[in-house]
């Protein structure tokens, strides 16, 4: 096996066992008593609907599948989009730095020096799959980060006024 291919297989599995260690740890968060909790008594307890462990596992499976488990559909396609356009643009510049460096080498059999545009278009075309494949990864990563939030704060209650649905709008004009 490539020495290469071999060492990124490491990698990798040191980034997932990073990553599930780290998330693995109990998390505690401190939340401001509100009506409803001072009417209650003192044995209820709270008791998250949504996992957050549970939904970046779902996540690191299969992009996406967190955010359905936390039922925010409206970011599946968001994520499979990105993850589908950088996944084609890496596959493009990948083709064209194999072509070019098809042709680089061919042009180092015809010469000593080869042909320099050649060269200076493979290593454009390696640095721009370079980056597009960083980029694949913190998306991949941002997907396991919304997961694991938007699990967390599935419980947040955001109304203002406790239920009330009233909308107020205030206007200033300064002359």
């Amino acid at each position: 096996m490539n020495s290469s291919i071999l060492s990124g297989i490491i990698t990798i599995r040191r980034i997932f066992f990073l990553l599930f260690f780290a998330l693995g740890t109990n998390l505690y968060s401190q939340t401001e008593p509100t009506l409803t909790d001072t009417v209650q008594t003192d044995t209820a307890k709270f008791e998250m609907k949504k996992s957050s462990l549970g939904a970046v596992l779902r996540s690191a499976i299969i992009p996406g599948f967190g955010q359905f488990y936390n039922e925010s559909y409206w970011k599946i396609p968001v994520i499979w989009g990105v993850l589908g356009y950088l996944g084609y643009q890496w596959g493009d510049r990948n083709n064209l730095y194999k072509q070019y460096r098809d042709l680089y080498n061919q042009s180092l059999l015809e010469s000593d020096n080869g042909n320099s545009l050649y060269y200076d278009r493979r290593e454009d075309y390696k640095d721009q799959r370079d980056l597009l494949a960083v980029f694949i990864g913190l998306t991949y990563l941002l997907n396991l980060i919304d997961a694991y939030v938007d699990a967390h704060l599935f419980d947040f209650n955001v109304n203002e006024n406790g239920g009330s649905s009233n909308i107020q709008l205030s206007l200033k004009f300064n002359f």
